[in-house]
């Protein structure tokens, strides 16, 4: 069998954004499958109909890896466990570290009672727990540093994992100081935030929100891998913070950064995960000018449903564009990119998304 690779980004559709990636990739005529992310729960049917599909009706999938706990991420892979032979599942569950974190919460004095509290907050990786302790499927721990068959993680550190849960909103301590009132601004808050003024841009200029993304965001585990000399980097919903975490452990890694041919952006293109200078560590420096069609330094991906009207953000497609990417969303359906990958009936290669003039204020 041909050496090859294929990434596969489902067009996961509702009023919010998912995430769902299948990966399939061959060395030596040794086939793997690699899922990140299932999507919500109704996706699940969708993602094991589509891996059998494309995928030469497997019985088995190497790996599945859950990037961090948002339903809109782990729900679905609950189907994908029940429905395949699953080699390993990697994800992170707060609770296994509830004696290192107890001191650190001020309300609990009984491990047991705090491990008990983070199951009941973080549901989707309870059950996923659940369907694999059944189906005697290894939970593995994606820590920076860990080998996910090709793929290697770069972020979090368990340090910094530690200190994301507790500064979580989820956090037993957050839901219980929580008010109605605190509900009623936060509601305030939301609504605002949708309302977004444009401001046309000259090239090369970038604005980004002053505000970060959410802790569980920052949880997302951010996973590397040169396939077939192909630079590759799937973030799930990861922020500036863990993406600089990333970039400073590459390196040790013996991954030479700034270059990617593939790159995931993040958050479904929100413009609270990336900055001017984080890009430049992972994707280089801005560009004198837009390149010509065709001679793209790389392909930027972007899940994002249509129903989203804030996803992505029009200065982060910017800011890809400036420093040379193709840029393609799953707005208008299911997405591929590889090398070598089989021919797929029907398949055309997609028009990546024009430059936009104008762009969020700050």
């Amino acid at each position: 069998m041909t050496n090859f690779f294929e990434i596969d980004f489902l067009d996961v559709e509702s009023p919010k954004s998912g995430d769902a990636v299948t990966i399939r990739y061959c060395i030596n005529g040794n086939s793997t499958i690699h899922v990140v992310d299932g999507g919500y729960g109704d996706t699940g049917d969708k993602i094991v109909d589509y891996i059998n599909k494309h995928y030469d009706s497997p019985v088995y999938v190497d790996r599945v890896v859950v990037t961090h706990p948002d339903g809109d991420h782990a729900a679905g892979l609950k189907t994908v466990l029940e429905k395949f032979t699953v080699g390993e599942l990697w994800m992170l569950r707060p609770w296994l570290y509830a004696d290192e974190l107890i001191d650190r919460f001020s309300r609990f004095t009984s491990v047991e009672n705090l491990k008990a509290r983070l199951k009941e907050l973080y549901p989707s990786l309870a059950a996923l727990e659940e369907i694999a302790d059944e189906q005697g499927i290894a939970i593995s721990e994606p820590f920076q540093g860990a080998k996910i068959g090709e793929f290697t993680v770069l972020a979090p550190s368990k340090a910094r994992y530690l200190d994301l849960i507790v500064d979580s909103e989820r956090t037993p301590e957050a839901v219980q100081e929580s008010s109605a009132l605190d509900e009623l601004f936060k509601g305030i808050l939301d609504v605002a935030k949708k309302v977004v003024a444009f401001v046309k841009g000259a090239w090369g200029d970038e604005i980004f929100s002053s505000n970060e993304t959410s802790a569980e965001n920052e949880m997302s585990v951010v996973q590397y891998a040169i396939l077939h000399g192909h630079r590759i980097l799937l973030t799930g919903d990861v922020g500036r913070g863990g993406l600089t975490e990333a970039a400073d452990f590459a390196p040790m890694a013996g991954f030479a950064i700034p270059g990617v041919d593939r790159f995931q952006v993040p958050h479904h293109g929100s413009r609270r995960n990336v900055s001017t200078e984080v890009l430049d560590r992972w994707l280089g420096k801005r560009l004198d000018q837009m390149p010509e069609k065709g001679k793209e330094l790389f392909t930027a991906i972007i899940s994002a449903a249509k129903m989203d009207e804030h996803h992505p953000r029009n200065s982060v497609v910017r800011a890809m564009i400036h420093r040379g990417g193709k840029v393609i969303t799953t707005e208008d359906g299911d997405k591929r990119t590889g090398h070598n990958a089989p021919k797929r009936e029907g398949w055309i290669a997609v028009e990546p998304l024009v430059y936009p003039e104008e762009q969020e204020e700050a």
